[in-house]
């Protein structure tokens, strides 16, 4: 006799997994959510008196082969975090606060434990940004992926006044970009990173590393940052006419995004020390400058320009926030949407 679960599909456990997942998403409610985790779709009421004319702002994305390092620490309770806070800050760079969260957790075999520790990390950043976690899929695929492996996605919905919308337009030569730093290398690179230092380097998860001060696995586990909190007063103020978050493709892909036509930016290599994590990765993978610059961040997590004027305030207001180590790291120039390295 055939069931379910002899085919490798246990719903008993997905629905042990619904029931710890029920009581994470709770903690994460904001006034607005009008269902329960478990109904077939999530419910969300916009609070129509903050905003005039709001825009909804939406963006999905993974976590990629940063997952590979948790399966290798059997670690599980950070990833959900970078997941929510990736998102977070694809839709702050538009001015969007998030309203709510999804998550897709995939999987060969399901296990409660590990599920409940990945949504433990997705909970605790989806209440740290003010963000609701309304509702998810959990699917158990077996023979799709290996055991002990599991995906996830992340699907965000956020609002903006439409008179406040950051879209890079306002954006001219001579105004002034500064650096926000990253905790690593965030979601991003991983392909590379763990061919150098696993394959290249022969080092294991847990190899003590002077330069880093930690492990190997530890430092390359270190969360995402969120943007929303540090950056939130400077939009207010209205302080802000572009925003990049530097994901995959670097400074060199991403900081043209929010350049309009006519504009490139100038950066200064001085500006700052590249943290030691990428230089041991440029080092042990014998990476060229340019291929570092398009596949890791290099210790910017994000990108914000300004006016000349507006300069030291943003940075003073950041220092404020608890951002002790912004800097301007170049400046916006006439020419061909492209980013110069000097």
């Amino acid at each position: 006799m055939s069931d379910y679960k002899a085919a490798g599909v246990d719903i008993d456990a997905g629905n042990e997994t619904v029931r710890r997942i029920r009581g994470l998403a709770r903690g994460t409610f904001t006034p607005g959510v009008l269902s329960e985790i478990g109904s077939f779709g999530g419910l969300f009421r916009l609070d129509r008196d903050r905003y005039q004319d709001p825009v909804l702002v939406s963006s999905a994305d993974g976590v990629g082969t940063k997952l590979k390092v948790a399966f290798m620490m059997g670690k599980h309770d950070t990833v959900g975090a970078d997941l929510v806070n990736h998102c977070v800050n694809d839709i702050l760079v538009q001015g969007a606060e998030p309203l709510f969260f999804l998550d897709y957790l995939a999987t060969g075999r399901l296990s409660p434990d590990v599920a409940e520790q990945v949504i433990t990390g997705v909970a605790r950043a989806c209440k740290e940004n003010g963000c609701a976690l309304i509702g998810g899929e959990t699917a158990e695929m077996p023979g799709f992926y290996a055991d002990g492996e599991y995906d996830i996605a992340g699907f965000i919905v956020g609002a903006v006044e439409k008179s406040k919308v950051i879209d890079g337009r306002a954006v001219v030569p001579g105004d002034v970009l500064i650096a926000v730093p990253s905790a690593g290398l965030h979601t991003n690179g991983y392909s590379l990173a763990r061919r150098v230092f696993f394959e290249l380097a022969g080092w294991k998860p847990d190899t003590y590393v002077s330069e880093l001060g930690t492990t190997i696995g530890e430092a390359l586990l270190a969360p995402h940052r969120s943007y929303l909190n540090l950056v939130r007063p400077l939009i207010e103020r209205d302080w802000v006419k572009g925003l990049a978050h530097i994901t995959g493709g670097g400074l060199t892909d991403n900081l043209p995004r929010t350049l309009p036509d006519g504009c490139a930016a100038d950066i200064d290599l001085q500006a700052w020390t590249i943290p030691p994590i990428f230089q041991l990765l440029q080092k042990h993978g014998a990476i060229t400058r340019d291929e570092m610059f398009r596949a890791f961040n290099m210790g910017v997590g994000l990108v914000i320009v300004c006016t000349s004027r507006d300069a030291e305030r943003v940075i003073n207001t950041l220092m404020r926030g608890g951002e002790p180590n912004a800097f301007r790291i170049g400046f916006v120039v006439s020419g061909e949407r492209s980013v110069r390295y000097a």
